[in-house]
Order: structure tokens, then sequence, then C-alpha cells
């Protein structure tokens, strides 16, 4: 039996890009919300029916190959939807320490354990082109850092030493022979 997709609403399923594509490494520009305005629901729609396809928590737009400063994330605390529209995020504090497992819809099959921080406090605009703040902790927190790297032209293993880095080198080239 398959499992039914976490997301049954509108919205186009976009082919997520992977690493070594350009646009995963370069840092997105902030965009203009009057002028993203109409385009907007269309946009966000396909992020959230990519994104719950492949069971993430995140994404963000250079993920499916638009450097523009957006991302989207849920990550269902107690199993229930809420959902977060990050129009050009930045963070505004950063508090402690936590080490985890991180993987990444843009290099599908690998993981790692990164260290992030236990607090974050984002400020965006939402859909509706207003302005909010939000503290994470644990995978909010992580996700929030997570989306905004995408945003800045970073994947999660360039958090990675160099001595890390080199051994998911070997991983990586094998990965690639399997990704669309």
């Amino acid at each position: 039996m398959t499992e039914r997709p976490l997301y049954d609403g509108p919205g186009t399923v976009l082919r997520i890009t992977k690493h070594g594509e350009k646009v995963l490494k370069t840092p997105s520009k902030n965009v203009d919300f009057e002028a993203l305005k109409p385009d907007l629901d269309d946009f966000l729609q396909n992020m959230w029916a990519t994104m719950y396809e492949v069971r993430g928590v995140g994404l963000a737009a250079p993920q499916i190959g638009i450097n523009d400063r957006i991302a989207v994330i849920d990550v269902r605390p107690n199993g229930k939807s809420d959902r977060l529209v990050l129009i050009n995020p930045e963070i505004i504090l950063r508090e402690g320490a936590m080490t985890d497992e991180e993987g990444c819809l843009s290099l599908p099959g690998l993981y790692a354990k990164i260290q992030r921080h236990q607090k974050v406090r984002v400020r965006a605009l939402d859909e509706n082109g207003k302005e909010w703040e939000r503290t994470g902790t644990g995978l909010l927190a992580r996700a929030f850092e997570h989306e905004i790297d995408h945003l800045d032209g970073k994947v999660f293993i360039d958090h990675l030493d160099m001595v890390r880095r080199l051994k998911v080198a070997g991983v990586l080239k094998d990965l690639k022979k399997t990704w669309n």
C-alpha cells in the first residue's frame, strides 16, 4: 500500500536541484514583495507540494532553481501542520548548541552530524507581506538555519570540517549516480 502524501492541495511538484548545481552555491537576492505578489500564491503552492511530496520539513527557492530569498517550513510539531513562509528572512538571534544528524532534499541519501544552534530567532515577511518574528528551538531552529543557509548559498555539508568533508566526498560521488 502506498502512503498518502502529507499534502493534498493544489500545486505542482517541481524538480529539486541537486548538489553541484550552481544555484545552490549562489546567495539569493531579496525580493520585492509587491512585484512578487501576483505570482506568489501559485509559487508557494508549488513549493508546498514539492516539499510534502518528498516528505521534507523545509524547502528554499534555490532548491527548485529560483534564486530568490524565499523558503517554506513545516516541522509538523505534535503531528500537526504549522506552515511558515519566510520571505527575505534574516536570523536575529542564535543561542546554545546542539549536534544532530541532518540531511537535505538536494543531497538525497546523505546524512551527517552537524552542529547548529539550539535557539534561533528569525524575522521575515509572510505570504501576505506582513513582517513577523519567531523563535524556534530544536528542529525548528535547525530548519531555520538550514533553509536560510540555502538562501545564503550554502548546503549543510559546508559545516563539516575538512576531514569529514573528504569522507563524504566518496559517498556523494556514488549517490550522484542515483539522482535524477
